[in-house]
């Protein structure tokens, strides 16, 4: 994908917040920066849920937790076929096939595996362009820290994402299955933190845990919160500014 269509299409701030929506081709995609002091601060890659986009309530929610908390640049792309990306006519009939599954009553991880994995296949490449785009800003550098965070269809993406992306030292992910993803978590070796819904009734319980045993990581830990699988709670988030705050902010040595 060529970076040279990367451009800005509007600003907004609020509470100390940037927000930079930008176009790189036919994909969305949003920035958001602290409004002072963000001089080559660490870059967050954050991935959305299904059916939602980049500017989602917990998208923008996060993205201002982890600018105003932690001081970091967050980006998100929309999905194909999400916010204002057409849909493919593979996309309408997957997009059927679960609401129909759910309506009855009947299992939809093996829609929903299938689905994201397709997905996944579309949008690693556009991460990566995207990656190489944002890097060549200058607040942010070709040299700085990289983060990923993606939760649902955001770990679907995300994994695949970070086995492949060298530049992504970091990364918190949860709430999927395991059959398309634990090939790729075997060869992700940087930290992890992941969240499982111990009463997820879309996620087996063994399967949430398959997936976090599958990540080679010599540091990796495992959030187990009680709820259901839209019930995570919102410390979570905080979580995870903490997590990438211990993992991509470089201290500066103190003068001898």
């Amino acid at each position: 994908m060529n970076t040279d269509h990367f451009s800005f299409t509007a600003d907004t701030t609020s509470s100390g917040v940037i927000q930079h929506d930008f176009t790189m081709g036919e994909v969305t995609g949003a920035l958001w920066s602290p409004e002072s002091g963000a001089e080559h601060a660490p870059l967050v890659l954050m991935g959305h849920g299904g059916g939602n986009h980049r500017k989602s309530p917990a998208m923008v929610g996060r993205a201002q937790l982890l600018v105003i908390q932690g001081g970091f640049h967050v980006a998100v792309i929309d999905a194909p076929g999400h916010g204002g990306r057409p849909r493919t006519a593979y996309d309408e009939s997957e997009i059927a096939a679960m609401q129909q599954a759910m309506a009855s009553g009947e299992p939809v991880g093996e829609i929903v595996v299938r689905y994201n994995a397709h997905l996944a296949e579309r949008a690693v490449p556009e991460w990566r362009a995207a990656l190489d785009a944002l890097q060549k800003l200058p607040e942010i550098g070709a040299d700085g820290p990289v983060g990923y965070y993606g939760l649902n269809m955001g770990t679907a993406i995300g994994v695949p994402l970070t086995a492949v992306e060298p530049r992504i030292t970091a990364a918190v992910f949860g709430l999927h299955w395991p059959e398309a993803l634990a090939e790729y978590a075997r060869r992700i070796t940087v930290p992890i933190e992941y969240a499982l819904q111990w009463d997820d009734e879309y996620i087996p319980r063994a399967s949430g845990l398959a997936l976090f045993d599958a990540f080679a990581s010599k540091e990796k830990s495992l959030h187990v919160n009680s709820g259901a699988h839209k019930e995570l709670p919102r410390f979570e988030a905080e979580s995870a500014v903490r997590f990438f705050a211990r993992h991509l902010v470089r201290e500066v040595p103190t003068p001898a």
